[in-house]
């Protein structure tokens, strides 16, 4: 049995945003995914991707706390900004505090990229199925809800976040009552 060979830190989204990212990979895997699905069964095929994406999202997710030196929060909304360029998505925050971020998304380019690229089926297999992994990636801990997509049809998306309470140092110091 061969070890898979180490690939170099992932820094494409950073440059180049989620959006794009996502076209890029969409234009490559629909074909690919066809081709596959006509060899295979399309339905075997779209199951293999989707548990590809999704351990692929999870450890991009701890990849972007790295790279965000942190998990809280605080952290993760910042991160936001790789998803929501170039307009990708509009975000209107609903509840934020130390702890919540609640919002939705009322547009979604990246629902229709894949519907102008002619894969509309393909837009939960490659992007909104991340959703989930990533975050757990991001902080084991944190959690997110989520009942709708504009990707299945809704009037938008909503996303709960919860992160957990950060425990407060309990070391012992060797001080004394």
């Amino acid at each position: 049995m061969t070890d898979k060979p180490q690939i170099p830190a992932d820094t494409l989204t950073q440059k180049v945003g989620v959006l794009t990212r996502r076209e890029i990979e969409a234009r490559i895997l629909a074909p690919v995914v066809d081709a596959l699905g006509d060899r295979f069964g399309r339905e075997e095929v779209i199951d293999i991707v989707t548990n590809a994406i999704v351990e692929l999202a999870r450890q991009q997710g701890g990849d972007l706390a790295d790279s965000m030196q942190g998990c809280d929060k605080n952290a993760f909304k910042d991160s936001l900004q790789y998803w929501t360029q170039d307009d990708a998505l509009k975000i209107k925050v609903l509840e934020e505090d130390d702890h919540t971020l609640n919002f939705n998304v009322n547009r979604c380019r990246y629902s229709e990229m894949y519907l102008a690229l002619g894969i509309p089926e393909l837009g939960a297999v490659l992007s909104c199925n991340r959703d989930y992994a990533m975050i757990e990636g991001f902080n084991p801990d944190a959690q997110l809800t989520r009942t709708q997509t504009l990707m299945e049809g809704a009037g938008h998306c909503d996303f709960r976040y919860v992160f957990p309470t950060q425990e407060p140092d309990t070391k012992e110091t060797g001080i004394s009552d």
